[in-house]
């Protein structure tokens, strides 16, 4: 019985290491608050009423809070730098002695002396970097400001099996940019931020242990 219980106490630590793979989270459904009734308004008699006043042709386009919003996400981004430097540089010296007074010729036989040098420097260098992001996503109006300018935001989630793919999308509209269809290319907005993440087995075996981390930051090379 003894035995039993100090396996059970060795294995318990194994259980704790186990990880629960993520789920999609689903918003929680808040307790509906009870709005207060609108104030009752006095018909004045007119055809035009201020209070549900919808134009008569009006094009469904995004222009209020909570409106929604196709983002047609369209990011290439392409840049390269090369650059090339060489540096040559030669050179030579020579000096003898052939007569002087009081000495012999024979004797400057040998009075020579030469000298060169050398120097030659080459570098090149490159760097290129390629940016390719394609997808739709559908956006909420968060705030309109000032200018008319829509601050829209917007999060997608995809869960298959036990992995979890998160696309989170926000930005700056111009109402101006809206196509027909209430669409618009992410390239016409503003402040754009994108996160495409993935949570689960697949984006586990792809991130380094916390324990290489800690090598690769303490080791010198």
């Amino acid at each position: 019985m003894s035995a039993r219980l100090l396996i059970c106490a060795a294995l318990l630590p194994l259980a704790g290491c186990y990880t629960m793979y993520p789920r999609v989270e689903l918003p929680e459904t808040a307790a509906e608050v009870l709005m207060p009734p609108p104030p009752v308004t006095v018909a004045n008699g007119s055809i035009f009423q201020s209070v549900n006043y919808r134009p008569l042709f009006e094009d469904h386009r995004a222009r209020l809070v909570g409106d929604t919003l196709l983002v047609q996400i369209v990011e290439k981004v392409s840049a390269s730098q090369k650059s090339t430097s060489s540096i040559d540089k030669s050179g030579d010296v020579s000096a003898s002695v052939s007569a002087m007074p009081f000495v012999s010729p024979k004797a400057f036989a040998r009075a020579t002396a030469t000298g060169n040098s050398a120097n030659t420097f080459a570098g090149k260098g490159a760097t290129e970097s390629t940016n390719d992001f394609s997808g739709t996503i559908t956006v909420v109006v968060r705030q309109v400001l000032p200018n008319g300018h829509l601050l829209i935001a917007g999060e997608k989630q995809i869960g298959v099996n036990s992995n979890v793919d998160v696309l989170r999308f926000s930005g700056q509209v111009d109402p101006r940019s809206i196509q027909p269809g209430n669409s618009v290319l992410s390239a016409q907005i503003a402040n754009v931020r994108v996160e495409h993440r993935g949570r689960g087995a697949q984006a586990d075996a792809q991130a380094i242990g916390w324990l290489s981390r800690v090598f690769l930051s303490v080791l010198p090379i």
